[in-house]
């Protein structure tokens, strides 16, 4: 439930959630190295072992500023809100748009919106809004959440976030491009860090995470007598301390689309590309160089949510059929492979409470190939009020997987969702 309130030089906002959970799975933990099974058996374990769980907490309570100091375009926002980078900005091209919601949001900072429970931050987020020019600032706390009901109290840790963010071009070829940089530093003492080193060194490594990323993206849609085609590069370089560790990572993606002329009864989209996430190569040598996702939210990259954006390169195709403006049907590819094969095989989102590291590692055995992923959506909206989503992707596992489930390699999520507005 929101409420808020609308004046000529301010906002407001207040947002209660009350996630609850029934029937959860008790016998889906297995010891490791395969851990839990499925999103059922993490919130059992994230909600203390419980079946049926629910709480009522503020997920947004936001004051903004608007036209601060009289400069037109400057705001200031402060308290309890979600924040998600890459968000700053809406393309006015629609293309742009949907590759920027779809492909650049959330790959480093987000609200981990597929969740029950989802994420929030304690903090302020300041902009300035020119004609081309965005620039955005913000700081904030991460609160508990995620997988855990109880989402009133906030993590010891801090974020740091500005971009500069600028429009290219008008119309059909339009481009945009941003530079960020993001400061993570994590407090919480007694939580083991999930890595590749042997047990006893992690557990002996009670220094903070401080980490700084910089990086950036490029987007551009060329008009062509077969259709439009879009194309997009993002990466990030990281640099800093992971407690005893020195931190050196890096992440890229490449990809590109096409939406040919001449097919207006399905208005096809064929997309395409490859995404990596640095690994560590080598466990003793002072040095952690697997790519840390910070606190994303995974499954727009990963929809299937089996894997991230760390120690793994991500080869991947997809169609999108758009028959009309209330149905939308997509299907995947993906092909993964570890980056790594002297790293983990790492999943999860980021921390989400104060007794867990928030991402999970399992051993790759010396081996890189982790499965190929096959899905399918479909999105139907019924009216202005009322929308359906359904989900089905298989897994097939590889020779990572092979190792660790002796029993099958293979797996498959599938759901139905209704969302309600009103």
């Amino acid at each position: 439930m929101s409420l808020s309130r609308a004046k000529p030089r301010y906002d407001w906002q207040v947002e209660f959630a009350v996630p609850f959970l029934l029937e959860l799975p008790e016998h889906a933990i297995a010891p490791a190295p395969q851990g839990q099974f499925g999103l059922g058996a993490s919130y059992f374990a994230a909600n203390s072992n419980r079946t049926n769980v629910a709480e009522l907490f503020i997920k947004q309570a936001t004051v903004r500023f608007l036209n601060l100091g009289g400069v037109p375009g400057q705001s200031l926002k402060v308290g309890r809100m979600e924040f998600i980078d890459g968000t700053e900005v809406v393309p006015g091209n629609a293309t742009l748009a949907a590759v920027k919601r779809d492909r650049i949001a959330h790959r480093l900072l987000g609200n981990f919106v597929f969740s029950h429970v989802g994420r929030s931050f304690d903090g302020a987020q300041w902009a300035l809004n020119r004609k081309t020019l965005n620039v955005t600032g913000f700081a904030g706390r991460p609160t508990r959440g995620v997988f855990v009901v109880d989402g009133w109290s906030e993590l010891d840790i801090n974020v740091y976030y500005g971009a500069l963010t600028g429009q290219v071009g008008a119309g059909a070829g339009a481009g945009e491009w941003r530079a960020f940089g993001i400061g993570y530093h994590d407090r919480r003492g007694g939580v083991l860090k999930t890595d590749n080193r042997v047990a006893a060194a992690r557990v002996a490594d009670t220094e903070s995470i401080d980490i700084g990323t910089l990086g950036g993206h490029y987007l551009k849609t060329v008009p062509t007598e077969a259709g439009v085609v879009d194309l997009l590069a993002w990466g990030a370089v990281q640099i800093g301390s992971w407690g005893r560790l020195d931190q050196r990572a890096g992440a890229f993606a490449l990809e590109a689309g096409w939406q040919p002329e001449g097919l207006d009864a399905v208005a096809p989209w064929f997309r395409g590309g490859y995404n990596y996430g640095s690994g560590d190569g080598d466990r003793n040598d002072g040095r952690h160089g697997t790519f840390f996702q910070i606190l994303p939210t995974p499954r727009p990259y990963a929809r299937f949510p089996f894997f991230n954006m760390m120690n793994t390169g991500d080869g991947f195709g997809e169609v999108i059929l758009r028959p009309s403006r209330s149905v939308n049907i997509r299907s995947d590819v993906h092909v993964i492979r570890l980056a790594s094969r002297d790293d983990l095989w790492y999943a999860g989102g980021g921390a989400f409470q104060s007794s867990t590291f928030g991402f999970v590692g399992r051993p790759s055995s010396g081996r890189t190939g982790l499965a190929t992923l096959y899905d399918v959506s479909g999105d139907y909206r019924v009216n202005g009020y009322a929308s359906v989503a359904v989900y089905y992707g298989h897994a097939a596992g590889g020779s990572v997987a092979d190792a660790i489930y002796a029993n099958g390699v293979d797996a498959d999520l599938g759901y139905v969702e209704l969302t309600l507005r009103f």
